[in-house]
């Protein structure tokens, strides 16, 4: 399990939870610690072996975690990276794809195998303040400076709808099935169904939420300037349990964590990790929080002003191990496992020759060109099926 943190003194922090031998007592063993970039970090993003990290210099920096090494540098944004997320398939250990987000307004796709560049998308017409992929790797939600939330359809490369907010949102996620997605404004945290993106219901966390991580049996975390960790029960909108002055400044960044190579997933996940700007991460067991305020499980003072968190419970395997692992669990699978591009056809109209990408087991996108119709609304069912149709009116 790797953790990799961002701070406003241009450093990045990489750590890894281990068990100390013949305990059951955890500590972060730090894996590197370096300036990465020119400006303030103001996001970072981990997949297995591979983490990038977002600067105000306008740069994403890329990673290497079984080596401790930086793989490169992706300068195709004109303003500072506002969120960094990749896209894995449940089934591989290596991500397939990696989304970032500008203040320039745009979207950028990339081949997490390559890092090549195969997509930018104006987004919003201002900066875009975060991004969510949808499970399924189709499609994806952004909100901005300009007070609107947008979707791109990742199928194509392009936006799909855009509308206006009441208030502009800081953050957007998408829980852990689909089914739902939760915006962030302010200290309100909306929970929206995304067959038709219906307001459910609006919790209201007593300060500002600066982050938020969606956990298993319909969970949400959040943490921000009331210095708390709190879970929300998404299906009730109550607060499920909450971890009191989990630090002595305002929370950062959260990850939830899951044991996914032990043989149960009873307690899954049952390790949450936060960051705050007093420069400590910690490590905590949830099953705690139920019932007592919990001790951390393990910390680490990086004695800097931590802005942003990431993680991944994925095995720590080399670049190379991670490709080769990926490809042979697409052979059994069967699916695209050719690593050809395939073509997809659409009847919807009239007839006219765009690049368009389409999605395979190998990479999420490809650019194929397809013969496709003309059409000026856009739904998700033929993205998600008929059982998801995100329509995004208010």
């Amino acid at each position: 399990m790797n953790i990799v943190a961002g701070s406003y003194e241009k450093f990045i922090w990489g750590f890894k939870i281990k068990s100390l031998k013949k305990s059951e007592t955890l500590t972060l063993k730090p894996l590197f610690s370096y300036p990465s970039h020119l400006s303030p970090v103001k996001c970072v993003a981990v997949a297995g072996p591979i983490a990038a990290s977002g600067g105000a210099d306008d740069s994403v920096k890329v990673y290497d975690l079984s080596s401790c090494s930086e793989i490169g540098s992706l300068t195709d944004h004109s303003g500072a990276i506002t969120s960094l997320s990749f896209f894995s398939h449940s089934s591989l250990s290596f991500p397939l794809n990696l989304l970032s987000a500008s203040d320039d307004g745009s979207v950028c796709i990339y081949d997490a195998d390559s890092f090549v560049h195969l997509k930018t998308i104006a987004a919003h017409k201002k900066g875009v303040n975060d991004l969510s992929i949808h499970p399924s790797g189709k499609l994806a939600l952004t909100v901005g400076r300009d007070s609107c939330l947008a979707m791109l359809n990742l199928v194509r490369g392009r936006r799909s709808f855009y509308c206006r907010l009441g208030k502009e949102a800081s953050l957007v996620e998408f829980d852990l099935t689909g089914d739902k997605f939760f915006m962030v404004a302010e200290e309100k945290v909306g929970v929206h169904e995304a067959e038709d993106a219906k307001l459910v219901f609006q919790m209201e966390s007593s300060k500002r939420v600066l982050c938020a991580a969606p956990g298993s049996s319909g969970l949400l975390f959040t943490g921000g300037e009331d210095r708390n960790i709190t879970a929300w029960d998404t299906a009730s909108g109550k607060v499920a349990y909450c971890i009191d002055d989990a630090h002595s400044a305002r929370v950062k960044g959260i990850v939830v964590l899951s044991r996914n190579d032990s043989d149960t997933a009873e307690d899954d996940p049952y390790m949450v990790v936060s960051a705050s700007s007093d420069g400590v991460i910690r490590v905590w067991d949830i099953r705690m929080a139920i019932r007592e305020k919990p001790n951390p499980l393990a910390e680490a003072n990086t004695k800097s002003r931590l802005t942003c968190l990431a993680g991944s419970s994925l095995k720590l395997l080399s670049k190379g191990h991670a490709r080769a692992a990926s490809n042979a669990q697409e052979e059994e699978q069967g699916d695209c496992s050719d690593g050809k591009v395939h073509d997809i056809s659409c009847n919807a109209g009239g007839e006219e020759e765009v690049p368009s990408y389409a999605i395979c087991s190998s990479h999420l996108l490809s650019v194929v060109h397809v013969s496709v119709g003309v059409a000026e609304k856009f739904t998700a069912s033929a993205l998600l099926g008929p059982t998801v149709q995100l329509i995004l009116t208010f």
